[in-house]
């Protein structure tokens, strides 16, 4: 019955409803399987996709269907662009949490934690069905508490301080780069990724972004730059990640966000679009000349 609407399990979150053209187009495409539980008007219970006879067979008749709204399009190498599945009050009060916590500087590994397990749970990426975070509270504990630390640095009167701060700064966040890249997992099993950069070029794109603010816009540019810099130092995937966005597009976006961010109200809504324009931006293609794991 190809008038069907479905829904599936993901998370613990209940996701759809789906016509079943695409919904089956989602285990073609490897974005949900056997394993996942589905549901339909007329089921008594939820069950497994597998326990549904003919579910997992697609005609060879069916449509290719367009993306569903909210999901990605986990096709096979045509559309590979991540899509963050986040509401706009989920994404404020995350974001608020771990700023709060990163100002109270004691619970800053917790929420920081916290808020990376919540958004990598919200990121679709093609053929990487049910994305998480596996990283603990224990990892890098003082890394948080030290960037809490630095954030009063610069209210500080002492010139000592914040020159510290500026210099440890980028240590810091080479070190997150590194531990989110590692602790990223797919259906439960760990992805084989690692961040291989230099820690003494990632603080050369510091420096250099930050030299770059004299110029006013010139950052925007050196920005892309460095996240293009940190996606081919990516290693342990089939797909190369690239970031497609240009310094005008981030330019306009950030002043944007801004100028949203300053009037207050907006302020939610200025954070959904921006942060959901970023995530798009991020692309998986096919390596072409490096074979990966």
């Amino acid at each position: 019955m190809p008038d069907r609407f479905w829904f599936f399990a993901a998370e613990g979150k209940q996701q759809g409803p789906y016509p079943e053209p695409q919904f089956r187009d989602f285990f073609v495409r490897g974005s949900l399987g056997a394993d996942t539980l589905v549901w339909t008007e007329g089921m008594a219970n939820w069950q497994r996709a597998a326990e549904i006879p003919g579910l997992l067979v697609r005609s060879a008749t069916a449509p290719v269907t367009s993306r569903p709204a909210g999901q990605p399009d986990n096709a096979d190498g045509q559309d590979g662009s991540l899509w963050l599945d986040a509401g706009v009050w989920p994404l404020l009060g995350r974001s608020l949490l771990f700023v709060i916590g990163l100002l109270l500087v004691v619970p800053a590994p917790w929420t920081a934690t916290s808020f990376y397990r919540w958004f990598a749970s919200r990121l679709a990426v093609p053929g990487r069905p049910n994305l998480a975070f596996r990283g603990e509270v224990g990892d890098l504990w003082y890394v948080f508490v030290l960037i809490g630390l630095l954030s009063y640095a610069g209210t500080s009167g002492y010139t000592m301080l914040k020159l510290a701060a500026f210099v440890i700064q980028p240590f810091l966040s080479w070190m997150i780069v590194r531990w989110v890249a590692a602790n990223l997992s797919s259906n439960g099993q760990p992805l084989p990724i690692a961040f291989d950069g230099s820690i003494w070029i990632y603080v050369g794109w510091y420096l250099l972004l930050y030299v770059s603010f004299v110029t006013i816009i010139g950052w925007a540019w050196v920005q892309t730059a460095w996240i293009r810099w940190i996606c081919q130092n990516i290693s342990g995937t089939r797909r190369e990640i690239v970031f497609n966005a240009g310094g005008l597009d981030v330019l306009w976006r950030t002043l944007v966000f801004v100028l949203g961010c300053a009037v207050i109200i907006p302020i939610p809504w200025v954070l959904h679009w921006y942060v959901r324009w970023y995530a798009s931006q991020f692309e998986l293609v096919e390596r072409s000349s490096v074979t990966a794991l």
